[in-house]
């Protein structure tokens, strides 16, 4: 079955940087976009970012624009967001998730993983 395992979260000091990864199984990888969400306590989860198939578009949300990157290795069935420059608002579970569709539409989403928590103290 489809399956989506993330790692690489942990507790930063404000400023510090994180990178996380997410292993795709049970599906063909290269065929989907990828995406990044996170959610925090009492709030909704929201698309961070987004990478299409070929690794050449890719989406950011306005509040991680110039401090977070998506990347993607096909050949490991692997995404990544390289986290730089954290704030303390950063503190939340982040999720990957796949898409058929473009990397940028939050509802096209489907089939989420377990999330890494990431908690960044001031």
């Amino acid at each position: 079955q489809v399956q989506l395992v993330e790692s690489g979260g942990g507790l930063v000091q404000a400023g510090g940087s994180l990178r996380l990864s997410c292993v795709g199984s049970g599906f063909t990888f290269r065929n989907h976009a990828m995406g990044w969400f996170r959610q925090a306590p009492g709030k909704e989860r929201q698309l961070v970012a987004g990478i299409s198939w070929s690794g050449v578009n890719t989406y950011y949300a306005e509040f991680v624009t110039g401090r977070f990157t998506i990347s993607r290795d096909n050949a490991k069935n692997t995404v990544y967001l390289q986290m730089n420059s954290l704030k303390p608002e950063d503190t939340a579970v982040y999720y990957c998730s796949r898409t058929w569709g473009s990397p940028s539409q939050a509802n096209e989403y489907d089939k989420w993983g377990q999330g890494t928590q990431v908690t960044v103290s001031s």
